[in-house]
């Protein structure tokens, strides 16, 4: 589900469509589709946002498709949190639910944020966006904060480390990521690594150390990596 402008080129709608994905909830409006700008650091694992336009997300409600809602499962992928809480009013069915987010949405809509994550089983956040939400330099503490909040899971992005999955029960699992030589563009990496995520995690309750693994590959494919180059065991994961 998601918003775009007059401005999106129409034959990356075709590549979806052409490949049987359902774009019901998506809607296109006359205007400018969302735009982010940044720069990365050397490491790449931190970056300055120079520009964010909001574009036709800035009047965006989203109206869930009929067929969408019969779905027990819920991303809450990278927009504004009050339209987050918009889209799980309209998914009484849902039975695990995620949430993505970024710096922005801290900075601007924290206590619209902090209600969402009240109403979620698990948060997807990176290290940085981790201490600057909770103001904790230890993210074990930081960790503590949000099971405080109700959140089942808490899985802290490491950039080019991996990722680090918190349960509320005391579940923890470290996953390294895969190292690459050259990164060619880590921008839409999150968005591959909670796809991996949300691929294994359907069956709720089993595989998580599996689907940790596969949202780290699949970032990694995002940013260019080859797949002739991976390792025979990850590559029967991803299948």
């Amino acid at each position: 589900m998601g918003i775009v402008g007059s401005d999106f080129p129409r034959e990356h709608l075709d590549f979806w469509r052409n490949r049987s994905v359902n774009l019901d909830g998506l809607q296109i409006q006359d205007g400018k589709t969302f735009h982010w700008h940044g720069r990365y650091h050397m490491d790449m694992n931190a970056r300055d946002t120079l520009d964010t336009q909001l574009g036709v997300f800035g009047d965006f409600h989203p109206v869930v498709p009929e067929e969408y809602t019969h779905s027990p499962l819920v991303f809450l992928a990278n927009i504004q949190p009050e339209l987050q809480l918009e889209v799980l009013q309209q998914m009484p069915r849902a039975q695990f639910t995620v949430l993505d987010t970024m710096e922005l949405w801290i900075n601007t809509s924290r206590a619209q944020l902090t209600e969402v994550m009240k109403q979620v089983d698990v948060l997807l956040m990176s290290e940085e966006e981790v201490r600057q939400y909770t103001n904790q330099s230890s993210i074990l503490t930081a960790v503590r904060h949000f099971f405080t909040l109700g959140l089942k899971y808490v899985v802290v992005k490491l950039g080019s480390y991996g990722a680090l999955l918190f349960g509320a029960d005391g579940t923890y699992f470290s996953a390294p990521s895969y190292p690459l030589e050259e990164v060619v563009d880590p921008t839409g990496a999150g968005d591959s690594f909670a796809g991996g995520f949300l691929a294994i995690s359907r069956r709720f309750s089993q595989m998580l150390r599996d689907a940790m693994l596969l949202m780290i590959l699949s970032a990694r494919l995002c940013m260019g990596i080859l797949l002739d180059l991976l390792p025979v065991r990850i590559l029967v994961l991803v299948a």
